[in-house]
């Protein structure tokens, strides 16, 4: 058991004004100590910083505390007070022969969380000692800041993925009877979309594959109509090399499209919904697209196209009149054609918020690795129910896809999202997996009460979301409505997974992008491409082996020790969790000062009057760039732009507070839902997703 008092000393060759620098930043305690998920500032009294500190995990509980951080002398000396505990963490520094020594005296540190009564003194002092040496690791700017979740070592990574395969059920759906015929056709289409549903229609042929809004698919007939669908498309002159536009809603009618392309040896690009006539125009030029497959409804956005590509209705609304149909296709009856060396890739665009949108070719998946990789983070099951309202033209929601027919899940595509509606889905079919984009979850979450309550959800046991941050508040209060089954994946078209969240990460830490799945490598590096200490700010690299194979027509992304850079900054805190601290074109210098619009966006997401929130950079005279903030206000909430400023002045730094403060009824966002910061005056070249 723990004492009442216990003193710790440690003694680092570091300056004195480094230490105390940091020690004196409340973002260093959630990034070097262990159990500690947040030391966020609230107010200042009597210019003493006051902070809501979150320690514990989901294992052993959470606790929220304020701390006042106290000055005594300057460089000298400082206490962290717990005024309503009783307890306190009186620090000292001083100079020993170019060393710098700290003496942390804890008094009464068993009243700040119950875990720690049950330990003994040892063990606190085990702690300290850890945290100091990564704080030293940051001065000294110690290499640290990679990790690896078993892609240095093949035999724990081949261990891992044979456990997750069996932990899933996977592995046991490979009866002797039927494995071999189910072997031959992965060997004969590839592990893809195609390889998929004809392996699964061996194994579960009247299994519903696919449920849309007007038709339901087996994993027979999702085989055989795809199969019937390629023979057509070589019969009109499609051949194995070529490419094809595909502008369609989720329904089965897409992806009955992506599977024949697929089987045919050709290249699907999968166009964005949102994107105007004259893009779509740019791309069909750049990538020499042979043939173009669209849903009705945006027969407009391709009606002054040339005449000599050929086009194909892909859903089951009214066609232009003398339009051909996919089902036109399938009914011609083909069932021959060239089978491919190679199959079709699937090209994703990425968002082109600064140009025309560049085509991103989507790998394969390779083998069951890729299944081990995200089952080793996301309970996915065997059998599962996903709903995917996520556009398939959207990296997350065609890895969703791409997911399901391994698990020989039943998938069912919404057109079009409603957050009610989606509800109703998962009550009616059942559903058990909901793939999401964040502001799906958001909308759900605000929904009154009495409307969710119509709606049994009990099935559900994963709600993953991937596609932008998710505030601290949705997290936390989607996971008080819904239970601990929110996952929070970080990714991008290029580098595909990088980290997911699970429910004990976001109850620990609600803003963490979580931690690497199964053979996946993260690092946090310079400018000079090496590895930033632990708890240092810097470019996101990532490397797996679903890296994407290039753009169709650009420059490749820097690269580094075989990852990929994300585009993003952020840090790694001292539990291997990665954090992310914006775009690195989101990032102004107000005053010579480096601020991300970010934390500002937490900040006021916390406010009750606050629906949405998005901040970016502006130009500013005097200061070089300063931060603009555009709020949704909630109906009835009475909120100025002065309590706005005055709400973030005493929680975040001076060159954080927005001088501009704009009130919308809506944020600016693109088709997946992403914020489209361009449009509100700051940058948005944003490709993660």
């Amino acid at each position: 058991m723990i004492t009442d008092v216990i003193d710790v000393v440690a003694e680092f060759a570091i300056t004195r004004k480094a230490v105390w620098d940091l020690l004196l930043d409340p973002q260093t305690y959630p990034r070097i100590f262990e159990g500690i998920g947040a030391c966020e500032p609230l107010e200042t009294v009597a210019g003493h910083p006051v902070l809501l500190v979150r320690v514990g995990s989901a294992e052993v509980g959470i606790r929220s505390h304020t701390m006042q951080l106290i000055v005594e002398r300057e460089l000298e000396s400082f206490e962290l007070r717990f005024p309503m505990l009783g307890g306190f963490a009186s620090v000292r520094l001083r100079d020993e022969h170019e060393h710098t020594r700290i003496s942390v005296t804890y008094f009464a540190p068993g009243r700040v969380h119950p875990h720690l009564a049950e330990l003994n003194n040892a063990a606190i002092v085990d702690w300290t000692n850890a945290g100091l040496r990564l704080l030293a690791d940051l001065v000294l700017a110690a290499p640290t800041s990679v990790i690896v979740n078993g892609e240095n070592s093949p035999m724990r990574r081949r261990a891992g993925v044979a456990k997750q395969i069996m932990t899933s059920g996977v592995g046991r759906t490979y009866r002797p009877d039927s494995a071999f015929k189910q072997f031959r056709r992965l060997a004969e289409w590839g592990f893809n979309l195609a390889g998929g549903y004809a392996a699964a229609a061996v194994r579960s042929p009247h299994t519903a594959a696919v449920i849309d809004d007007r038709a339901q698919r087996t994993f027979a007939e999702m085989h055989q109509r795809t199969h019937a669908l390629a023979a057509a498309m070589s019969a009109v002159g499609l051949n194995a090399g070529d490419a094809v536009g595909l502008l369609a809603r989720n329904h089965a009618g897409m992806v009955e499209t992506m599977v024949a392309a697929g089987k045919l040896g050709i290249d699907a690009v999968l166009l964005n919904t949102g994107l105007p006539a004259r893009r779509i125009e740019e791309i069909v030029q750049r990538d020499k697209l042979s043939a173009l497959f669209v849903d009705a409804e945006f027969d407009p956005l391709v009606q002054y196209l040339h005449d000599d590509i050929p086009r194909y209705t892909t859903d089951h609304t009214p066609p232009t009149p003398g339009a051909t149909t996919i089902d036109d296709l399938i009914a011609l009856g083909h069932t021959e054609f060239r089978k491919p060396t190679q199959p079709g890739k699937l090209v994703v665009l990425t968002s082109g918020t600064s140009g025309t949108p560049k085509g991103a070719r989507r790998p394969h998946p390779k083998g069951f690795g890729t299944i081990a990789a995200l089952l080793s983070r996301i309970p996915f099951r065997m059998n599962d129910t996903m709903l995917i309202p996520a556009p398939l033209f959207h990296t997350w929601g065609l890895a969703a896809l791409q997911m399901s027919t391994p698990l020989r899940a039943t998938v069912v595509l919404p057109e079009h999202f409603d957050a009610e509606d989606c509800l109703r889905l998962i009550a009616e079919h059942r559903v058990t997996t909901l793939i999401a984009v964040p502001i799906m979850v958001h909308r759900i979450l605000e929904l009154p009460a009495p409307v969710r309550a119509r709606y049994d959800t009990s099935s559900l046991r994963v709600v993953a979301s991937c596609g932008a941050p998710l505030t601290a508040a949705t997290v936390l209060n989607f996971m008080d409505a819904f239970g601990d089954i929110l996952y929070n994946v970080y990714g991008s078209t290029e580098v595909s997974w990088a980290t997911v969240a699970d429910p004990d990460d976001l109850r620990t830490a609600p803003t963490t992008a979580g931690r690497p799945p199964l053979g996946t490598k993260i690092g946090i590096l310079g400018p000079d491409l090496r590895p930033l200490p632990v708890g240092a700010t810097g470019h996101i690299f990532v490397g797996n082996h679903m890296l994407f194979d290039g753009y169709v027509n650009a420059a490749p992304p820097n690269e580094a020790d075989g990852m990929l850079d994300t585009g993003d900054l952020g840090y790694l805190d001292a539990c291997g969790r990665l954090f992310i601290a914006g775009r690195d074109d989101e990032m102004i210098i107000s005053g010579g000062e480096n601020v991300f619009p970010r934390p500002v966006e937490e900040a006021l997401s916390h406010l009750p009057q606050v629906s949405e929130v998005a901040v970016v950079g502006v130009p500013d005279n005097e200061y070089g760039q300063r931060l603009a903030a555009f709020v949704v206000k909630r109906e009835g909430a009475g909120l100025d732009s002065d309590m706005v400023r005055s709400y973030v002045r005493h929680r975040l730094s001076r060159f954080s507070v927005p001088r501009d403060v704009t009130f919308l009824t809506d944020l600016p966002r693109g088709e997946t839902g992403k914020i489209l910061k361009r449009l509100l005056g700051g940058p948005d070249t944003n490709e993660a997703t």
